[in-house]
């Protein structure tokens, strides 16, 4: 038995040594493992062989510079250590062994506990828990443990000290224990320690009631109407205080005064005095009748309910167009505390002077303006609706007139805003208020804005607008009269020069040009343009410059002579002038003036020449009668001629009887119309009848046998129908009859003119030889007076070619 007792015993040595494995060396510290932070020391190394040694320092690893006590001994000293180190020793011998090494903690002592502080926690009738933590002092940096002792003392016992180590993991939280409701009194001190030390507290003694705190309250999801909530408050125990605060939001909290005395563990409290459509958070915390007072409880929120809008909108308008009949009228949404609830939607009217509704229109409740027709008496109101109904209406109206007395305005600008001040005329009357508006320029009806201020304000700052925009304004001020002044300003912050010129074009009328430029950009404008620089260059080099205030974008120069010429336009803000815009040529002509004396050289010589034939008497008679046949609407007497004397079948009337035809006529004209002629008879003339009149006449008419001797007379055929000069040919014959008109010339004109012809031979080239109205004559449908046309053929008959 005792043999296999020494077997086990070497075989369980044996083991352990293959475990643990064999140490090359021995390490240790002449301050032990654990040190005081700061502190000096010396770590020694003893090898089992003389080979060669090292010694490292691990966090990070690296050989240190140690120094030999003897053939198998080293150390290293240490200065100052702040933190953990691992120190290790490894030899050369011939036997493989594991390397030595220690861990070294740096540390502080314990400082002694101080501000003890405990609570009792009332979690029901019969118990409790005391909660009590203190000040521990500055962190040791290595395990440290503490532990509280507490004795309690009840009517008619005492207990303790009890301890309740505290986990040095839970350094940072309170150290609880329980006791029952029949302590009164208890007494508390704590004991701290670690390898470097220990520390003790003085104890502090406590009545119970005095410490004793109830638990916080639960509140439930309160009851609202629009100012008064209803909140139940539940709680573990019966108190005799209870505090009750709400807010709204991004507000400080308020104590509701009457939260009077809990009476039992749930009751309903009422809160009033609350605005309608605002969220509020509600809280409440309660206390015993002596103790402390509880935590707060968890918030409860909720919305209280709508009430009707309690003020009018800001409203204002601007004019569209320049006729005055359409406004757009702004509105700036309302204050959640002004508009009780949430706006579903705008209505804007129209009224005439007797309150008779002309137009109306309901938005949405997204929109903030609405275009509406209006008229000079008219009054524009708007209302905001919830879910309780209108708000009063904001009324717009124009019947002011326009004041006598106008303010003195001034501009200040920085580099963050505009500041508009104003001063009340002496003698103006009492002014019910201002209305300053501003927007960029030329987006009045895009970005307008504006404030309403009091009777006693003189200025007002305009912030928030664009580095380098030009903003345009205007100060109103309404005066107890009924009468308004207006003083219109611009302002710009960060003004700058204009980045670019503008684009011009030009217009050339005699030796003046008219130039017209476009606005610039607005990104490139720089502010607000002040003026604009016209520079005029001729070929010479020598400029003009032309400065034209704006806005006017046009300007005419005038007086330039003949010349070529380069163009162009700047812009300047009152910070300066921008580069030079976009270069045009244009070129002034010299007045034709020779033209005209070519033209008066060429008439001069043809008008004498002319004014040579007038002397001559026949030259006279040719004209006159050129100017009788060209006045075509002059209608020649056809009584004269001998063939409407052989027509004549009674004397003093002429009837025409013609064969049937296909040629359709007019309705006015299906009755023809018979001709009382008086015949003259020539006298003194002698008869001459054409060879061909008898032929053409004689196929399309059938004549009377004439009782008296016929006199000879020339038929001339008359332009045809088809011409388009003739309008009321077209309405009394058919387009393929011809009327031809009758001459009324005796022979004895013709031989006149005969004998002038062999007087003055040369004078029948002054006329055209060839006769153009050689057509035969033709009777088409019925004979009528205002078919009659003069034809000049006659005129012509005696000329040769």
């Amino acid at each position: 038995m005792s043999r296999t007792w020494t077997i086990l015993t070497a075989v369980t040595v044996l083991a352990a040594q293959l475990c643990i494995g064999q140490k090359s060396c021995s390490i240790w510290s002449t301050a032990g493992r654990v040190v005081q932070h700061g502190s000096s020391f010396q770590v020694y190394c003893t090898f089992k062989c003389k080979n060669k040694k090292i010694m490292s320092s691990h966090h990070p690893s690296r050989p240190l510079s140690h120094k030999e006590l003897n053939s198998t001994t080293i150390y290293f000293n240490v200065v100052k250590i702040n933190k953990l180190r691992t120190f290790s020793c490894q030899g050369s011998c011939p036997t493989a062994e594991d390397p030595c090494g220690i861990d070294i903690q740096a540390g502080y002592p314990p400082e002694h506990p101080q501000n003890i502080s405990c609570i009792y926690n009332v979690r029901n009738l019969e118990s409790g828990n005391v909660a009590c933590t203190w000040n521990r002092g500055r962190d040791t940096l290595i395990k440290t443990n503490w532990t509280m002792w507490v004795r309690t003392v009840s009517v008619n016992h005492t207990v303790g000290p009890v301890p309740y180590n505290v986990s040095s993991k839970d350094a940072l939280l309170p150290a609880t224990f329980p006791v029952s409701r029949s302590v009164q009194l208890i007494s508390v001190w704590v004991r701290v320690e670690n390898d470097l030390g220990s520390a003790v507290s003085a104890p502090i003694n406590y009545t119970l009631r005095d410490i004793a705190m109830p638990s916080a309250p639960v509140l439930d999801q309160p009851e609202c109407f629009s100012r008064k909530c209803v909140i139940k408050v539940e709680q573990s125990v019966r108190t005799q205080h209870l505090e009750i605060q709400y807010r709204a939001e991004a507000q400080d909290w308020t104590s509701y005064p009457d939260s009077g005395v809990q009476m039992s563990q749930a009751q309903d409290v009422s809160v009033s005095s609350l605005e309608p459509f605002k969220l509020y958070h509600f809280r409440a915390r309660s206390r015993l009748s002596s103790g402390q007072w509880s935590q707060w409880s968890t918030h409860v929120s909720v919305w209280t309910q709508e009430e009707a809008p309690a003020k009018e909108l800001d409203v204002w308008y601007t004019e569209v167009g320049s006729d005055f009949k359409s406004l757009r009228v702004y509105w700036k949404e309302l204050n959640i505390s002004i508009a009780r609830g949430q706006i579903i939607q705008y209505n804007v009217s129209v009224y005439n002077q007797t309150s008779r509704l002309l137009f109306t229109t309901n938005v949405g409740a997204e929109a903030r303006n609405c275009s509406v027709q209006f008229c000079a008496l008219c009054e524009v109101k708007v209302w905001a609706y919830n879910s309780k109904g209108p708000s009063p209406p904001a009324r717009i109206t124009t019947q002011h007139t326009k004041a006598k007395y106008s303010q003195d305005v001034h501009v200040a600008v920085d580099n963050h805003s505009v500041t508009i001040s104003w001063r009340k005329h002496g003698t103006a009357p009492l002014h019910a208020g201002y209305v300053v508006e501003w927007y960029p320029e030329g987006h009045k009806l895009q970005a307008l804005g504006w404030v309403r201020l009091g009777r006693n304000n003189k200025h007002f700052v305009i912030s928030g607008m664009r580095p380098a925009e030009c903003y345009e304004g205007a100060v109103y001020v309404y005066y107890s009269d009924n009468s308004v002044d207006q003083t219109r300003f611009t302002g710009a912050i960060l003004e700058s020069v204009p980045a670019a010129g503008p684009s011009v074009q030009e217009k050339v009328d005699g030796n003046k040009v008219k130039v017209t430029w476009t606005e610039i950009f607005r990104g490139q404008r720089g502010g607000c343009i002040t003026k604009y620089t016209i520079y005029l260059e001729n070929v010479s080099g020598h400029q003009q410059h032309y400065s034209i205030q704006a806005p006017e974008r046009t300007y005419t120069i005038q007086g330039l002579t003949p010349a070529i010429y380069s163009l162009w336009v700047t812009a300047s803000t009152a910070r300066g002038e921008g580069p030079a815009g976009q270069k045009v040529k244009f070129f002034i002509q010299q007045e034709a003036q020779l033209s005209f004396v070519l033209v008066c050289a060429a008439v001069f010589p043809f008008g004498l020449f002319l004014l040579c034939l007038w002397q001559f008497s026949a030259v006279k008679q040719r004209f006159w009668r050129l100017f009788e046949c060209l006045m075509l609407d002059a209608v020649l007497d056809p009584a004269n001629s001998r063939w409407a004397k052989e027509c004549m079948q009674e004397k003093g009337k002429m009837n025409l009887h013609l064969p049937p035809s296909n040629i359709n006529v007019t309705e006015e004209e299906e009755e023809p119309i018979l001709v009382d002629v008086e015949e003259l008879p020539n006298q003194g003339s002698e008869t001459r009848s054409p060879p061909d009149v008898s032929s053409q006449l004689a196929p399309q008419t059938s004549l009377s046998p004439l009782k008296e001797p016929a006199t000879v007379t020339t038929y001339i055929k008359s332009f045809s129908l088809d011409s388009d000069s003739s309008d009321h040919t077209h309405t009394s014959l058919d387009t393929n009859s011809t009327v031809d008109y009758i001459s009324s010339h005796g022979l004895g004109n013709m031989e006149e003119e005969d004998q002038e012809d062999e007087e003055f031979p040369d004078m029948a080239a002054f006329f055209p030889c060839h006769n153009i109205f050689t057509e035969p004559l033709k009777f088409g449908g019925m004979l009528t007076l205002d078919a009659v046309k003069i034809n000049c053929n006659d005129f012509f008959q005696n000329s040769e070619c």
